[in-house]
């Protein structure tokens, strides 16, 4: 069954995780209101991400690179790929997730959600949550 998480102004739709595929990927979509992302540049040492935009247009710059994704756009995201991404426009973005294969689970946006629930976190415990759940904060080694 799908599980809505609200992480701070994102909200996560998880609509397969690792429990129900085996493993196989984790899918969710992820609504990103304007002026709002994922800041912290991080890499993921287990899994790959190929995001395929929906709606709006997100900025998501992989390994120092900036990619505009729109409606019908993909983009795949190597392990070990420091990538972060905002929603530098004035409208909603949507994206679709697949990460594979399907380590992360919605547990993490879970916690996150717990962090972020009363403003901005600490630091270090966001940190912690990442590293627990495989996202290493750069600026920790990429990929080489």
């Amino acid at each position: 069954m799908p599980e809505m998480i609200q992480v701070g102004p994102i909200q996560i739709n998880f609509l397969r995780s690792k429990h129900d595929t085996g493993g196989g990927l984790d899918l969710f979509e992820a609504t990103v209101p304007a002026g709002s992302g994922m800041p912290v540049p991080h890499h993921h040492r287990d899994w790959e991400e190929t995001i395929y935009g929906l709606e709006g247009t997100l900025a998501v710059t992989v390994d120092g690179a900036r990619h505009n994704v729109g409606a019908g756009e993909v983009l795949f995201i190597p392990r070990g790929a420091v990538h972060a991404f905002v929603n530098d426009t004035a409208k909603t973005s949507k994206m679709l997730c697949v990460l594979t294969p399907g380590v992360l689970g919605p547990e993490f946006f879970r916690e996150m959600a717990v962090l972020l629930k009363d403003g901005a976190p600490d630091p270090a415990k966001m940190g912690a949550v990442m590293k627990r759940h495989g996202l290493i904060p750069a600026p920790l080694a990429p990929r080489a």
